[in-house]
């Protein structure tokens, strides 16, 4: 929208029709230091992210951030997007997790702004409706395969129209990925079906590596069973996770902040309730989060869509019963590298910050990297905002509307189509759901919420043998025409490379730090890993490679913000 505002001349590619993109499934909210709850300031957001990270986050990134938050929602405000309300008609600004006031000194901040508990939904139907007031064209369930790298600079991309199977080479000067995370290497998490890591496989094939995949966050309050998500806007309202005995254990783990820590340190300590034996339900393999002790007319009015999301998914009435929660995987701290402007980096021995021309990353599947070891709630529609933003802006100060495309080698795209044909035309003998349950089972086992050296040791050679079973897979569609199957398995292709990099790079930190919690590792060794993962993953070999990149310690502008020394991470 940005970019098309600026006067480009702007297409976008989605492989879902716009407001079905998993945006549309956040629900607690966008954090911004407004002061409509109480005096506020963006500095204490600031502190609040970079504890959140674990000190792996880039402070220069989180400076800009946490600074840029409040314009960036006001904009959505006049845009038209229907935030609660408070009485006096300001946005309505609710408790979330790991937010406080004065540095970590002054109790808890309310500093997220919310649209009752659908603000993802209120957020992406604001923006569409706005980017149809520009001239930007949308190329709808069209398949983004392949990045048009040529000397070093993307060039556009290569896209196949799922409904009538033509294939597309899309030439662009800026291109900019928001392609969102992986969470379906997992078998239980709480993404939808579509979030298959596509940019993230995209970029490792064009040699760009992915940074800190190894960081991986477990929300605290997923339905047990069903794994759909349960804001944290509910503890935020007042809600209380207890365990078999009634006991409202967060008080033990987090003093301070109880509930309301930030969701590794709930997820750790709702899962060391379940191995103690304090587990509820028969098998004493799940937690239960009270809501019944809230107002029925809070409930409907903030939170409508938990309690209905409950009553389908769980069968219980909030306002009577708990809903039966467990830690489930949720977003992807890690992604493509970037800097604080948007701009894909590609590190290299000389260059830790070296830029790759004409390509961008945003949200999920990008890397800034404001979350470090660990994002605090809110923090993400946050991230997207501010930085989708910061794509638009760049690409208007280095580029102007109607310059040249570089010309194109013979060839550009090939290799793309060669590979569609492989996939299409292959006659193994495992079929693609096989197989990716087998790589959903290997993450679930071995980079779970706590990790160890036999799991991740495992979990390598495991997810390298599944690797190698996809040479045998089996495509039983050979038409073009919405060919679920084939697309089901370039999904595949592009998760196995997401699944590969995250064990290995889990296996090689020695540490615990933030989402990754290591039971050989209890310390955070800042001496040796305060650094960024980069892995580099071969796709003919199906084999992985990791480097290192040092994390920024530093703000913009030390006059305007203080950077955050290291210190121990307590709630």
């Amino acid at each position: 929208m940005g970019a098309a505002e600026a006067g480009f001349k702007t297409a976008c590619i989605t492989k879902l029709f716009p407001t079905r993109s998993h945006t549309v499934a956040a629900q607690g909210g966008i954090n911004a230091a407004l002061g409509n709850m109480h005096n506020d300031d963006w500095r204490w957001h600031m502190y609040d992210t970079v504890k959140g990270s674990d000190w792996l986050g880039d402070q220069d990134a989180i400076h800009y951030m946490t600074r840029e938050a409040p314009r960036a929602v006001l904009e959505l405000e006049s845009y038209g997007m229907p935030f609660s309300r408070t009485e006096d008609g300001k946005i309505y600004q609710r408790a979330f997790g790991g937010q406080s006031k004065e540095f970590g000194k002054g109790g808890q901040a309310y500093r997220c702004a919310a649209a009752a508990d659908r603000t993802g939904h209120a957020m992406l139907h604001t923006l569409y409706g706005r980017s149809l007031a520009f001239n930007t064209t949308y190329f709808i369930e069209y398949f983004a395969m392949d990045l048009l790298m040529q000397d070093g600079r993307c060039v556009g991309v290569m896209a196949m129209n799922m409904e009538d199977g033509t294939i597309h080479r899309i030439r662009a000067n800026n291109t900019v990925m928001a392609t969102g995370g992986y969470g379906r290497a997992y078998f239980s998490c709480t993404s939808a079906h579509t979030c298959t890591g596509d940019g993230n496989a995209m970029a490792l094939r064009a040699g760009i590596p992915q940074q800190d995949p190894e960081f991986v966050q477990f929300h605290p309050t997923g339905i047990y069973g069903a794994g759909c998500l349960i804001t944290e806007g509910c503890r935020g309202e007042g809600g209380i996770l207890r365990n078999s005995e009634g006991e409202r254990f967060m008080e033990r783990y987090a003093p301070s902040a109880k509930d309301l820590a930030s969701r590794d340190v709930v997820s750790r300590s709702m899962t060391m309730e379940i191995r103690e034996g304090r587990g509820v339900g028969p098998k004493k393999d799940h937690i239960y989060l009270h809501l019944d002790h809230l107002p029925p007319d809070l409930l409907a009015e903030r939170l409508p869509g938990i309690s209905e999301t409950a009553g389908i998914f769980a069968g219980v009435d909030v306002t009577k019963e708990p809903i039966p929660v467990i830690p489930t995987v949720h977003y992807n701290m890690g992604g493509i590298p970037t800097n604080y402007m948007g701009e894909v980096l590609a590190p290299t021995a000389e260059n830790e910050n070296a830029v790759v021309p004409g390509l961008f990353a945003c949200g999920e599947v990008a890397c800034a990297s404001v979350h470090g070891a660990n994002r605090l709630g809110a923090n993400s529609l946050l991230d997207l905002v501010v930085f989708g933003r910061a794509c638009a802006l760049r690409i208007a100060d280095i580029a102007k509307p109607g310059d040249k495309f570089p010309e194109l080698k013979p060839g550009a795209g090939d290799e793309s189509i060669a590979v569609l044909d492989h996939f299409r035309y292959k006659k193994g003998t495992t079929s693609t759901a096989v197989i990716r349950m087998d790589m959903q089972d290997v993450m679930q086992a071995n980079a779970a919420v706590y990790r160890t050296n036999e799991s991740l040791t495992d979990g390598c050679s495991q997810i390298d043998r599944v690797n190698d079973s996809f040479k045998n897979v089996h495509v039983v569609d050979k038409s073009l025409i919405w060919n679920t199957d084939l697309v089901e398995t370039l999904e595949l292709r592009n998760l196995l490379a997401c699944a590969s990099v995250t064990m290995h790079a889990a296996d090689a930190r020695k540490e615990s730090r933030g989402a990754h919690a290591r039971e050989d590792f209890k310390d955070r060794d800042d001496e040796n890993w305060m650094k960024h993962t980069l892995a580099d993953f071969d796709t003919d070999k199906g084999r992985t490679n990791l480097r290192y990149r040092t994390n920024i310690r530093t703000t913009l502008d030390e006059n305007e913000c203080k950077a955050v020394p290291p210190a121990k991470r307590v709630y």
